[in-house]
């Protein structure tokens, strides 16, 4: 027997069309970035998509550093599912968001080279958040970079996520080309952006091509 399909989100929809391709791939969840980022987007404009396209996946909405009110703001209004908080915050910051919008949160760190103070970060934020995504480290930019870390560190984070009673999310240089050697290191959750693009549009080629070669490392075998 194989393993479960992982939790599959894509991220940095820019547009009705993104919203589209998503809404008919086998995603689980949809990513909108409401931080300074290519692919930043207004609530107003994701929330008018969103009732424009029949979209039945989880909402993720990334910030980062962003003040408090206005997460909460933001995430009441559309509403989010997930919150996911990319910058410096704090435990504290993570818990009051947790409290005031119901919503699940996710904390972002990135892959160190001492794999330890990572594992030392999750355990700090245990208690305020429900999840957590691992990417790669690249100097001057909090994601989205396409750049893959070393995936031989994955096992150590899902099972630390595990232990803690949390969800763990890989991302960072996911692609159609790189998902099944991912896969052998058994990530939980994956999480793209760049990786399912051509010319800046999410494409349904790419999503495809993913999706088969997930399902069929992950299929239970006959």
């Amino acid at each position: 027997m194989k393993e479960i399909k992982p939790y599959l989100k894509y991220c940095g929809a820019v547009s009705q069309e993104d919203v589209a391709c998503i809404a008919q791939s086998q995603a689980d969840a949809i990513g909108f970035i409401f931080a300074p980022s290519k692919r930043r987007v207004d609530p107003d404009q994701v929330k008018h998509w969103l009732s424009k396209v029949k979209c039945k996946k989880e909402i993720v909405g990334v910030f980062v550093n962003e003040k408090t009110p206005k997460v909460c703001e933001i995430t009441n209004n559309l509403p989010l599912d997930i919150v996911q908080l990319h910058g410096d915050e704090t435990p504290e910051v993570a818990n009051d968001i947790k409290q005031q919008t119901k919503a699940l949160v996710w904390k972002v760190f990135h892959h160190e080279p001492d794999v330890n103070d990572t594992l030392e970060h999750m355990t700090a934020f245990a208690p305020s958040v429900d999840g957590f995504l691992i990417d790669a480290k690249v100097k001057g930019m909090r994601g989205g970079s396409g750049t893959a870390f070393a995936w031989e560190a994955v096992p150590s984070y899902v099972q630390h996520a595990k232990q803690l009673g949390k969800t763990c999310t890989i991302a960072g240089g996911i692609t159609p080309d790189t998902i099944t050697d991912l896969l052998a290191f058994g990530p939980d959750a994956i999480d793209l952006s760049s990786g399912i693009e051509e010319n800046g549009k999410k494409s349904s080629t790419k999503m495809k091509a993913l999706e088969e070669r997930m399902l069929n490392h992950v299929r239970i075998s006959k």
